[in-house]
């Protein structure tokens, strides 16, 4: 299974904000820092504030924090909300299958997805950002753009 982009991404941001201490990255800092363009960053984070996962404030001394909501999410749940509910082949698509009706793969492939999801549930955001991974995001994303 491939995670969608935005997935990816809000997973990366979460992890971003986790390890930010005081400091309030802006979105296009934190884009900068994961080397994504601003307005997929902007899409993303929008829907992290809509989920109550991301504190975002504008003008001068704003930035993007984590909540406290945000720092106990479950990934399976933020997995499950980012690449939605659909089944991961489309059988009724453009072209149906003609085997849709006696076919045994779209459960079989129902049951492996949710067993992915389920194995992430217990997971939090703060887990992902534990030693030693949460120091190299640090190091990372302190870096900026052109430190190297």
């Amino acid at each position: 299974m491939r995670l969608l982009r935005s997935t990816d991404l809000a997973l990366r941001l979460l992890m971003r904000l986790a390890v930010a201490g005081d400091a309030s990255p802006t979105t296009r800092e934190v884009a900068g820092d994961m080397d994504v363009p601003y307005t997929h960053a902007a899409k993303v984070v929008a829907e992290l504030q809509h989920l109550g996962l991301v504190d975002a404030r504008r003008g001068r001394g704003g930035g993007l924090t984590l909540s406290g909501k945000g720092r106990t999410a479950s990934v399976g749940a933020l997995v499950r909300t980012f690449e939605g509910e659909g089944d991961v082949v489309d059988c009724e698509g453009p072209t149906p299958c003609p085997l849709n009706s006696a076919c045994r793969l779209r459960g079989a492939l129902r049951r492996a997805q949710e067993a992915f999801f389920a194995s992430l549930d217990p997971v939090t955001v703060a887990d992902m950002v534990a030693e030693p991974t949460g120091p190299l995001l640090l190091g990372i994303s302190m870096r900026g753009p052109g430190a190297d």
